[in-house]
C-alpha cells in the first residue's frame, strides 16, 4: 500500500507544487461556482415571488373592493370560496383550477408553492409558481401563479454554464500555476546544475547570483558564502598538509641519513654510536610534532579532552619556570596572588613550556609573569625582553606552522608551538591575544580562562 502510495505522489518539487495548486483551485473553484450557482438561482427564484407578491398586493386590494373583474382580467389567478370553491378565475386558465378544494381551505397565510398542473395547451402539463394568501377574515383565498419553466430553464441553463466552465477554468489556473513555479524553481534548476558541475573544494567556480530578495536569493547567496568558506577551509588544510610534510621531510631525511652512516661504519663504534645518538634526536622531534600535530587535529575536531581539577596558576607558574630557567636559560618573575581555576594542569604546563620555548628561540632573557583576576576570569599575562612579534605575522601567530624566519632548517621548530597554546586555551573556554610592549618591551602573550 505504501508502495503504491508513493507511485501516485510526483518524485518532483514542481509536479508536487502543480498538483497540490490543482486540488487546491479545484476546491475553491467548486466552492465558489457553487455559492455562485445557488445565489442566481436564489436571486431568479425571489424575483419571481416578488412580482407574484406585487401581483397578489394588487389583486386583493380590488377584491376587498368587490370588483372580480381585475381577477378574470389576471394572466393566471383565482379567487376562492371559503369551502374552496372557485368563485373568480382568470380567462385563461377557465375552467380549470389552481388548488383543490382542500389546498385551498389549508391556506393560512402567505403560501408559496412550486407545482406542476395540466394547465398547458390541451391539458399539457406545466410548471408554474403560485403565491397563495387569505383574503382578509372572508375566509376567501387568493391564488396567483406565473409559469416557472423559463425561469427553472434559466437557471439550469447556469447549471450547464457553469459545468462547462469549471472544467476549463482549473485547466487554465493549473497550466498557469505550473507556469508561475516553472518560474519561480528556474534558479533552483540553475544552482542544481552549477552545484553538480562543482566537482572539488578546489574549484574557484562559485553559483550564480539569483537577483532579488526572496527566499531563493538568499538560498544562493548562503550556499555561495558556504562554498566560499569550503574553499578557504580546504585550502588551509591543504597548506596544513604541505606544511606538515615539509616539516616530516627534514627530520626523515637526518634519520634516512643517520642509519646509512651507522651502517656504513659497523667497524667503528663510535661512529655508529654518534650517529644512532643522533638518530635518536631526529625520532625524539618526529614524536613531538606527532603529538602536537595529533593535538591540533583533535582540537579542530572538538575533542580535545581536558581533565578539570583546581589549579592554583600562580603556584602552577612559578613551580613551572623553576624547571624552565634551566632548560631555556630565561629568568623569570611571576607576580599575583592566589587564583584558582578549573583546568588541566598538564595542559597548562605545555602552555608555559611553548610560551616559553618561543620566547628563548626569538632571542629573550626575562620573562615577567603577571597572574590577576576578576569577577569571572583569570588572566596571565606574559612579556619578555625580546624583539617582539614582527609587525606583518602578528595577525596570523597563531595559525599552524607560522614563524617569524621563513627557513625551515632541522633546528628549527615546526611552528606550532602557538597554535598548541590557543588550541588548548580554547578548549578550557578561553582565549588568548598577542600584542607587542608590555612591561618588558617584547612579545605580550594574554591567556584569558574562566573561573570556577
Amino acid at each position: 500500500m505504501e508502495v503504491t502510495l508513493v507511485r501516485l505522489v510526483p518524485a518532483s518539487l514542481r509536479a508536487r507544487l502543480a498538483l497540490l495548486f490543482g486540488a487546491g483551485t479545484l476546491v475553491v473553484l467548486l466552492v465558489a461556482l457553487s455559492l455562485l450557482y445557488v445565489a442566481l438561482d436564489r436571486q431568479l427564484a425571489g424575483a419571481v415571488d416578488a412580482d407574484l407578491a406585487g401581483r397578489g398586493d394588487d389583486l386583493m386590494a380590488s377584491v376587498r373592493a368587490h370588483d372580480l373583474t381585475v381577477v378574470t382580467g389576471d394572466p393566471m389567478a383565482q379567487l376562492y370560496d371559503r369551502d374552496g370553491t372557485p368563485i373568480a378565475t382568470s380567462v385563461s386558465i377557465a375552467g380549470r383550477v389552481l388548488l383543490t378544494p382542500a389546498q385551498a381551505r389549508e391556506v393560512r397565510g402567505v403560501t408559496a408553492t412550486s407545482r406542476t398542473l395540466p394547465l398547458g395547451a390541451a391539458g399539457r402539463p406545466l410548471r408554474v409558481r403560485m403565491l397563495s394568501q387569505p383574503v382578509g377574515r372572508t375566509g376567501q383565498v387568493l391564488t396567483v401563479a406565473l409559469p416557472s419553466a423559463a425561469v427553472e430553464k434559466a437557471g439550469d441553463r447556469q447549471l450547464i454554464v457553469l459545468a462547462v466552465a469549471t472544467p476549463l477554468l482549473i485547466a487554465a489556473l493549473a497550466g498557469l500555476g505550473w507556469l508561475l513555479l516553472r518560474a519561480a524553481l528556474r534558479p533552483v534548476d540553475v544552482l542544481t546544475r552549477e552545484a553538480a558541475a562543482i566537482s572539488t573544494l578546489d574549484s574557484d567556480r562559485r553559483l550564480p547570483v539569483v537577483r532579488g530578495d526572496d527566499e531563493i536569493a538568499r538560498l544562493a547567496a548562503t550556499l555561495d558564502g558556504m562554498l566560499a568558506r569550503l574553499s578557504v577551509a580546504f585550502s588551509r588544510e591543504r597548506a596544513f598538509v604541505d606544511d606538515a610534510s615539509h616539516e616530516l621531510r627534514s627530520p626523515i631525511a637526518v634519520l634516512r641519513g643517520e642509519i646509512d652512516l651507522a651502517l656504513g661504519a659497523v667497524d667503528d663504534p663510535d661512529e655508529v654510536r654518534e650517529s644512532l645518538l643522533a638518530a635518536q634526536g631526529q625520532v625524539i622531534r618526529l614524536g613531538r610534532l606527532a603529538e602536537d600535530l595529533l593535538l591540533l587535529a583533535r582540537e579542530r575536531a572538538g575533542v580535545l579532552v581536558v581533565h578539570s581539577v583546581p589549579v592554583d596558576l600562580t603556584d602552577l607558574a612559578i613551580a613551572e619556570t623553576t624547571l624552565l630557567e634551566s632548560v631555556t636559560g630565561l629568568s623569570f618573575d611571576v607576580a599575583g596572588g592566589p587564583v584558582v581555576v578549573e583546568a588541566d594542569a598538564d595542559r597548562l604546563r605545555q602552555v608555559l613550556t611553548n610560551l616559553a620555548v618561543n620566547s628563548a628561540a626569538a632571542g629573550a632573557a626575562a620573562v615577567r609573569i603577571t597572574i590577576t583576576a576578576d569577577q569571572q576570569w583569570a588572566r596571565v599575562e606574559w612579556a619578555d625582553d625580546g624583539p617582539g612579534f614582527p609587525p606583518a605575522l602578528l595577525a596570523a601567530a597563531f595559525e599552524r606552522f607560522v614563524r617569524g624566519d621563513p627557513a625551515r632548517s632541522g633546528a628549527s621548530g615546526a611552528g606550532l608551538g602557538l597554535s598548541i597554546v590557543r588550541a588548548v586555551v580554547a578548549a578550557h573556554g578561553g582565549s588568548a591575544q598577542l600584542s607587542n610592549g608590555g612591561p618588558l618591551g617584547g612579545a605580550v602573550v594574554t591567556v584569558q580562562l574562566p573561573l570556577g
